[in-house]
């Protein structure tokens, strides 16, 4: 396998050395929808993400910036790799399960403040209202710790978890899931499905 921790963080984050950098930079890798950079995820990080998933990269946890790397392949590789089909989600108990282990370590903390936005995204994409109550405790934190340079963009996040947290708190999942995982929506859910903005 010819991926490692450093190769996989330095394609999710790139080079930039501030926050503001990598968001400029990475933005429409994070958050656009491109099937182009689909498949180069597939092609190049499938493997790892299979190994990853099934415990062969274990030893990768043994540090903040492994775990992270853990993180990124079984939370945000797979969104890319099977977008719009029920294995986008497959991977999202481990993931969580990785997210937990680098907050709950204190590994989280040896990352950089853009480092945990990913980090803590596993709890984001939980259905579980616990594990998003947690996520916008995690993200307030992180907002709060930045200079107030880097303030408007840890916000930002801050604004997504929270949208994030309201959607569980009143659903108790996320509808814009029901078609891919062929779950049947409420009429709440399919008026609320309608509204800009109601889908991640």
């Amino acid at each position: 396998m010819s991926e490692d921790i450093d190769s996989i963080l330095e394609f999710w984050f790139g080079r930039g050395q501030t926050a503001a950098e990598a968001a400029a930079e990475k933005t429409p890798l994070w958050w656009s929808k491109d099937e182009q950079v689909d498949r180069e995820i597939s092609t190049r990080f499938a493997a790892t993400t299979e190994a990853a998933a099934n415990g062969e990269l274990g030893y990768w946890a043994e540090s903040g910036r492994g775990l992270l790397a853990l993180i990124i392949c079984t939370d945000q590789f797979p969104r890319n790799m099977h977008r719009d089909a029920p294995k986008a989600f497959s991977f999202d108990s481990v993931a969580l399960g990785f997210a937990k282990q680098c907050v709950d370590s204190g590994a989280a903390l040896q990352l950089r403040p853009i480092e945990r936005v990913f980090a803590y995204l596993p709890f984001e994409h939980s259905e579980q209202l616990a594990e998003q109550q947690r996520s916008v405790a995690l993200y307030q934190a992180l907002a709060q710790s930045v200079g107030a340079d880097e303030a408007e963009l840890f916000n930002g996040y801050c604004e997504f978890a929270d949208k994030h947290y309201q959607i569980i708190e009143r659903f108790g999942r996320f509808p814009h899931r029901n078609r891919i995982l062929q779950r049947r929506s409420s009429d709440e859910e399919r008026a609320f499905l309608e509204q800009p903005g109601s889908s991640f």
